[in-house]
């Protein structure tokens, strides 16, 4: 199989690889910062913890969200309750009232 090009890179938690692999989990809620991703971009993706590759995903769509406005869709989307969802972005962010949705699609992973 041939390499993709990679436009860019986006770490996660390695407690979310298995739900990115599983295409169980299908959006990501960032910051402001991590807020220049565009539609159709393919991003390599690694671990924050260890910066291990394992897979590469491509954009779909980047909208503006206010944190009052997650809904139970969203959790589905990130494969956890709203509740959960709601406490791991406190977790993460602290008090942030304007997040950016990333919804992506797996393109390949580096499973052994």
């Amino acid at each position: 199989m041939a390499s993709l090009s990679c436009d860019g890179k986006i770490t996660f938690f390695e407690r979310f690889e298995a739900d990115i692999l599983s295409g169980a989990k299908t959006i990501t809620l960032r910051d402001e910062s991590e807020s220049h991703f565009s539609p159709g971009q393919v991003l390599s993706v690694s671990t924050f913890e260890t910066g291990r590759h394992f897979c590469d995903i491509q954009v779909l769509r980047v909208e503006k969200l206010a944190f009052d406005a997650l809904n139970p869709r969203h959790a589905e989307q990130e494969n956890m309750t709203l509740e959960q969802l709601k406490a791991v972005i406190t977790e993460i962010y602290g008090e942030i009232q304007t997040l950016y949705l990333i919804e992506f699609q797996l393109m390949n992973s580096q499973q052994a």
